[in-house]
């Protein structure tokens, strides 16, 4: 089971950042994400990293589809995949209305038919093909206008590994047919199916099997005997998850929990989060949903989460090491690296 980190750069000292990535890199991490939402940008963090690591794949996890052209995306795919030595990692995902419309001022239309055309124009560019395309959304060359269709004038570069955070069965579906990898979130090993079916249905229509892809999943990793206090610790997340990610109408977070067995949880609390009952949102978030999320409590109970993970069919668990500390986020990261190697 190969093993990787997500980042939070927005919110910490960038030399501190780098530290961190650095010695994860040492400890034998593979793969570094980069998120982005209404802060930093998934991408500047990655060419800052790129210089400081020689090993694990840097990866956009991940770059919000449609608020960049896809020739833009291709551009910046391959400069990045050039700098690392084809270290880097395309992760797209679609995000939301909530932050798609309100954040850029751009319409949340089609999202999943975005995705498949800005993949099929990045793939095009980065293979060194002149670019030619006629979508449902985007046609290139604008048709009666001066324009004409371009190759890029970088060099072609090996193809570049593209991954996806999807959650509705049509956009796992998606990824299962056309993508490198899957992103999960909402996941727990005990309702894999909610996304794996979906997952190879999609995978079995373009002639593949679900093993083809990489599986990344995971959560929070924090040891501690006191099981009670992590579980407190995780449940405001949850719940913030279960009612802000997204609007009233949309929130593909919720829904997947919703399709995992919890409808009456998930929509519990996302009505008191959106009426502003934030504490009463995370008391109702049940311990066993913070536990199947997470690998949390005594050592014994973390090498049993990682069993569950690897069981389930999930080929590289993502790992946010708790710790109030640099120092004591990567102990952490180290001990579940010890479990995962044993």
């Amino acid at each position: 089971m190969r093993i990787a980190i997500s980042k939070r750069l927005a919110t910490e000292n960038w030399s501190e950042a780098a530290d961190y990535v650095v010695e994860a890199e040492r400890l034998g991490v593979d793969d570094v994400w980069s998120a982005e939402a209404w802060g930093h940008d998934a991408v500047t963090p990655l060419a800052f990293l790129a210089a400081r690591t020689t090993r694990l794949r840097l990866g956009t996890g991940i770059m919000q589809a449609g608020t960049r052209t896809p020739a833009l995306v291709a551009m910046t795919a391959m400069s990045l995949s050039a700098m690392s030595n084809h270290r880097f990692v395309l992760g797209l995902g679609v995000s939301g209305p909530q932050v798609i419309e309100g954040w850029h001022g751009i319409r949340f239309d089609r999202p999943v038919q975005r995705m498949r055309e800005i993949i099929d124009i990045v793939r095009m560019a980065a293979r060194g093909e002149r670019v030619a395309y006629r979508g449902t959304i985007y046609e290139l060359p604008l048709p009666g206008g001066e324009g004409k269709a371009l190759r890029s004038g970088a060099p072609p570069v090996p193809p570049i590994p593209i991954y996806l955070a999807t959650l509705s069965p049509k956009s796992l579906e998606l990824t299962g047919e056309i993508a490198d990898g899957w992103l999960g979130t909402s996941f727990m090993p005990e309702h894999a199916r909610v996304f794996f079916d979906s997952l190879a249905a999609g995978a079995a229509r373009a002639g593949r099997k679900l093993t083809d892809l990489d599986l990344q999943a995971g959560g929070v990793a924090a040891f501690s005997d006191d099981v009670e206090r992590l579980v407190s610790e995780r449940k405001p997340g949850l719940a913030f998850t279960l009612g802000a990610m997204g609007s009233a109408r949309h929130n593909f977070y919720n829904d997947a929990f919703r399709r995992a067995g919890y409808e009456d949880v998930a929509a519990e609390v996302q009505r008191l989060w959106l009426a502003g009952r934030r504490e009463d949102a995370a008391a109702r978030v049940p311990d066993e949903m913070a536990l199947k999320t997470n690998l949390l409590g005594t050592e014994a109970m973390v090498r049993a989460r990682i069993a569950a993970y690897r069981a389930a069919g999930v080929t590289t668990l993502r790992i946010e090491p708790a710790g109030r500390s640099l120092d004591e986020r990567l102990r952490t990261l180290a001990r579940v690296i010890a479990l995962v190697r044993e």
